[in-house]
C-alpha cells in the first residue's frame, strides 16, 4: 500500500489531478478499508470525492468511464467506514443523501448497493417487477410466499453468472422438497452478442437464447426483464444475490459469486425454520 500511494503521489507531482489519477486514489482508499485503516480509508475518499466535485465544474460525471468508478469506489468507502466505527445510522442517512445527490447518473445502482449491504437484513425486499417477462405465463410472485427465495439478479453477458448456475441447480436440485425457490430477474443492457448493439426485442430474443443455453434448469416464468429490479436492488454487481426467509425478509445481500458451501451455510438454517407469519402458509 505504502509503495502504490508513493506511485499515485508521483504520477499527481508529475502530471496533476486526472480521472485516472482519481481512480487511483479511490482504489487506495478500498485498499486501506479492507486493511481496516480507517482513518487513511478515510483521508482519501474524501480527497477523491473532493477532487471529482471540482473536476465536475467543467465536465459531466458520466462523460468519461474512470469518474464515476472513482466516485463510487470514494462514496462506497465513505459509507462503509461510517459503519465500521459502529455509525450505521450515520452511514444509512449519508448514503441516502448521496443517492438523492447523484440519482439521475450512473451512480444510483452502485449507491443503491451499498445502502443495503448497510440496512437491507431483516428488512422486506423492494417490491419486484414483472411487467415483462420469458416465456407463456407471467410470474406468479404469490408462489413464493412461504419459502425461502434465493433472488438471482444476472446479465446475459456475465461469465461469473454462469459460473454461479451450477451452484444454484445443485441447491436447487438438493434441497427440491424442502421449499426452497429461485427467482431470477434479469435487464436489458442495449447490446447482444460481441457487444454488438441490439434493438429491444433482439436483446429480448437473445436473454432467451443465453436462458436456454446456460441456465437449462431456469423456468422461464421466473425470469422477468425490468430494470426498475437491479435498480432497486442496487445491482452494480452481477451476479448478486439476495436470500430471503420464509417470512419474506432478507437475511443475506450479497454482490458477486457464492461458493455452493457459502450458499448452503446460508440457504440450509432458513430452510430448517418455519414461517412465523401466518399468512405466508
Amino acid at each position: 500500500m505504502a509503495a502504490g500511494a508513493e506511485l499515485v503521489a508521483a504520477h499527481e507531482r508529475l502530471h496533476g489531478v486526472s480521472p485516472q489519477l482519481l481512480l487511483a486514489k479511490s482504489w487506495l482508499g478500498r485498499a486501506a478499508l479492507g486493511a481496516s485503516q480507517l482513518d487513511q480509508a478515510e483521508h482519501y475518499a474524501r480527497q477523491t470525492y473532493s477532487e471529482i466535485s471540482t473536476l465536475l465544474t467543467t465536465r459531466g460525471l458520466d462523460d468519461e468511464p474512470d469518474l464515476p468508478i472513482a466516485l463510487g469506489a470514494a462514496i462506497e468507502v465513505l459509507g462503509q467506514t461510517l459503519a465500521a466505527r459502529g455509525q450505521r445510522s450515520e452511514a444509512v442517512v449519508y448514503l441516502e443523501r448521496e443517492l438523492d445527490t447523484w440519482r439521475t447518473t450512473s451512480m444510483v445502482k452502485r449507491i443503491q448497493k451499498n445502502l443495503h449491504l448497510i440496512s437491507l437484513a431483516g428488512q422486506p425486499g423492494p417490491a419486484l417487477s414483472v411487467q415483462e417477462w420469458l416465456g407463456e405465463q407471467r410470474p406468479d410472485l404469490g408462489t413464493l410466499e412461504g419459502h425461502v427465495v434465493v433472488l438471482f439478479f444476472w446479465a446475459h453477458w456475465c461469465a461469473d453468472c454462469k459460473r454461479q448456475g451450477p451452484v444454484l441447480e445443485q441447491a436447487l436440485a438438493r434441497h427440491k422438497g424442502d421449499g426452497l425457490r429461485v427467482f431470477a430477474p434479469t435487464q436489458r443492457f442495449g447490446y447482444a452478442a460481441g457487444g454488438e448493439d441490439a434493438t429491444p426485442a433482439d436483446e429480448r430474443a437473445y436473454i432467451d437464447r443465453v436462458r436456454a443455453a446456460a441456465y437449462r434448469w431456469m423456468p422461464a416464468s421466473v425470469v422477468p426483464i425490468d430494470e426498475a429490479n437491479h435498480v432497486a436492488y442496487g445491482v452494480s454487481t452481477t451476479p448478486t444475490i439476495v436470500i430471503v426467509d420464509r417470512d419474506g425478509r432478507i437475511q443475506k445481500y450479497h454482490p458477486g459469486v457464492m461458493s455452493e458451501q457459502e450458499l448452503e451455510d446460508a440457504i440450509a438454517p432458513l430452510l430448517a425454520q418455519p414461517s412465523t407469519d401466518l399468512t405466508a402458509r
